[in-house]
């Protein structure tokens, strides 16, 4: 009798065996470290810069037109100011849909003057502090867009106002060579809010499609606007009247956006019978859990 030695063959397997084990759990380790780092990342607020201002350990809230955060976000607790995000809204909505009436048309109305009023004491005032509140609870995104529209409603209305006579018929253009000059000058004002509304309008490619259409139908508005402006500057009256009313079209539907997500931002159970859906999209962090969860379901099934 003599001792068995294991053949080259069997140790050849449970070497290769042996490396395969050690390979599957390096992957998995160098996946789990993938995973933690994106975690960070979204903790650290990679994904959202303004969530950078909170600490703790809650977990962070999706993205919400009513809270006018477009991404990941910790809720504040404690502060001492309620969620301004609905009243800029409501403020901006309201001013949106007069001045978007007068360029419709609307039973006949033609002369923008009407929106002074508003625009200076809800659209303009009003929104701009609730920008500066929303800068108070640590909302940047939020401070910055409405803030920036409410000195946007500010500065149109004194376009606007007889008693500054800006846009006037013996204002400072008419005595220009070109007399439509003055549509020129208004339409590179609107061309820079189109530009900054762009820039506001990428921020929220990654919230709630409601988010997203309050800004692109605002961003589409000032382009009709400013290029109806510039139509005027170059006598095509028709092109001009109709890019006009494509500019009021869509401020209307901006306006309704707005409503829209300023009535999400309020009701709730406790004050509503309807609660409005928000729509996350499918590439969203609130759309991938969902899709997460919905996987992890048939699995079990």
């Amino acid at each position: 009798m003599y001792d068995e030695k294991p053949s080259v063959d069997n140790i050849s397997a449970e070497q290769a065996h042996a490396q395969a084990q050690a390979q599957a759990q390096l992957q998995a380790q160098a996946q789990a470290a993938v995973a933690a780092a994106h975690q960070e990342a979204m903790l650290n607020g990679w994904h959202n810069p303004m969530a950078r201002i909170h600490t703790g350990t809650e977990p962070r809230l999706p993205a919400f037109g009513g809270e006018f955060q477009p991404g990941l976000y910790r809720p504040v607790k404690e502060r001492k100011f309620a969620n301004p995000a609905p009243l800029g809204l409501c403020a901006f909505a309201l001013t949106t849909f007069v001045l978007s009436c007068v360029n419709l048309n609307a039973r006949g109305l033609n002369i923008p003057n009407v929106v002074v009023g508003v625009a200076l004491a809800y659209g303009g005032l009003i929104q701009l502090l609730a920008g500066m509140w929303e800068m108070a609870v640590g909302n940047t995104f939020g401070a910055t867009a409405l803030s920036s529209y409410g000195g946007f409603w500010i500065s149109y209305a004194i376009l606007l106002t007889p008693a500054w006579n800006i846009l006037g018929a013996d204002g400072p253009y008419s005595k220009a060579a070109d007399p439509t000059m003055a549509n020129s000058a208004v339409g590179i004002f609107l061309t820079g809010w189109f530009i900054f509304t762009t820039i506001l309008l990428l921020c929220t490619l990654r919230s709630t499609i409601m988010f997203f259409m309050l800004f692109f139908t605002l961003d589409i508005a000032f382009l009709m606007l400013a290029c109806g402006e510039y139509a005027t500057n170059n006598g095509n009256h028709i092109a001009a009247s109709k890019l006009t009313q494509a500019g009021g079209g869509f401020g209307m539907l901006a306006a309704f956006f707005a409503w829209y997500n300023a009535f999400a931002g309020i009701a709730d159970s406790s004050n509503s019978f309807f609660l409005l859906p928000v729509f996350h999209f499918p590439w969203s962090e609130k759309g991938r859990e969902s899709r997460m969860a919905a996987k992890s379901d048939r699995e079990q099934a």
